[in-house]
């Protein structure tokens, strides 16, 4: 459904490179705290399969970037600033949202199972929306496959790990994605609000309060106002 309104953000040959850009760091980040997830861990297969993970996600990082560089040459010199469309729902695996280090090991693979399937979504939708720009459309494909890959891998080691709470790990995971979102939008609202209470403070309310301060400031006389003589009588006192 949200289709065409894919068509049209990734039309923007400017707005393509800087979600290519963020798509990068994103993957890059998510590698290090995969690596990171593979060094805590206890299990010795996790940990082979979570450095396999780790690097993949560094190689997409890698390739985002370099698709990036090569559409710049194509890009006007001046141009003006985008809007950015992912501001409820920044691309990647936002794995920066999981405390790694204090994850178990079926939290975090149901945590990554859900992050590589919500991935694997997008990133087939930025493919399919990408056929008039056949490079591009080859990374997301080729990124695919290992997303692909990411996903299944997670599920079935999440059930070997907690082969009786597996589906309750998965809903748990489920429901903290889905506060988080709640807690993006909600914030992303309640800037906008604050940005319009401040504006309407700062051209309805502030003006009578400066127009105010000013007529008070042309009564003021002018130069240096003689002190009254009993005003002197602290210096020569203590109180």
């Amino acid at each position: 459904m949200l289709a065409p309104l894919h068509r049209w953000i990734w039309r923007d040959a400017e707005r393509r490179v800087h979600k290519l850009i963020r798509f990068g760091e994103t993957e890059t980040d998510g590698g290090r705290d995969i690596l990171r997830a593979a060094e805590i861990t206890s299990d010795p297969l996790l940990r082979r399969l979570y450095l396999v993970h780790a690097i993949d996600e560094l190689r997409h990082g890698i390739l985002f970037r370099q698709r990036a560089v090569s559409l710049l040459p194509a890009l006007p010199l001046s141009s003006k600033p985008k809007f950015r469309t992912d501001w409820m729902a920044p691309g990647g695996h936002g794995l920066d949202d999981l405390d790694v280090d204090g994850a178990s090991d079926d939290a975090m693979l149901a945590f990554l199972h859900l992050s590589e399937k919500a991935a694997a979504s997008r990133f087939t939708v930025y493919r399919d929306v990408l056929k008039h720009d056949p490079p591009t459309c080859a990374v997301f494909d080729e990124i695919l496959h290992d997303e692909t890959f990411h996903m299944n891998y997670t599920l079935v080691q999440l059930a070997r790990v907690s082969p009786t709470d597996h589906k309750r790990r998965l809903w748990r995971a489920r429901l903290s994605r889905l506060w988080k979102a709640y807690l993006r939008v909600a914030t992303a609202i309640a800037g906008v609000l604050g940005g319009v209470l401040l504006t309407i403070q700062y051209f309805v309310v502030l003006p009578p309060f400066a127009w105010l301060a000013k007529r008070a400031a042309r009564r003021e006389a002018l130069g240096w106002t003689p002190v009254r003589p009993e005003a002197h009588d602290s210096l020569t006192r203590q109180f």
